[in-house]
């Protein structure tokens, strides 16, 4: 396992804007805490760097930008999957 220091998370909100947008985001300790609210709350935690860095740039409170949304719908896709839901099952 990664040295917490060196540990980054970003966690994303989809469903309330058009586009995902950045909840919260941090590193080290700050990092930690992100990484084990999600897993208390059930929610799925991904580790992806690449994509970890993409997101860095966005400001927390911002919608992804559109170059981004092609590598974030893969990982919403696979979290509905992991959940069960269906296209279109959370609207209004």
């Amino acid at each position: 396992m990664r040295d917490s220091d060196d540990l980054k998370a970003i966690a994303l909100e989809y469903g309330k804007r058009q586009a995902p947008s950045i909840l919260t985001k941090g590193e080290g300790d700050e990092a930690m805490s992100i990484i084990d609210a999600a897993f208390d709350l059930g929610l799925p935690v991904i580790e992806d760097e690449v994509l970890q860095r993409l997101l860095s740039g966005v400001d927390i409170g911002e919608e992804i930008p559109e170059s981004l949304y092609r590598a974030v719908a893969v990982v919403l896709a696979w979290v509905f999957w992991l959940r069960g839901d269906e296209p279109g099952s959370h609207n209004g």
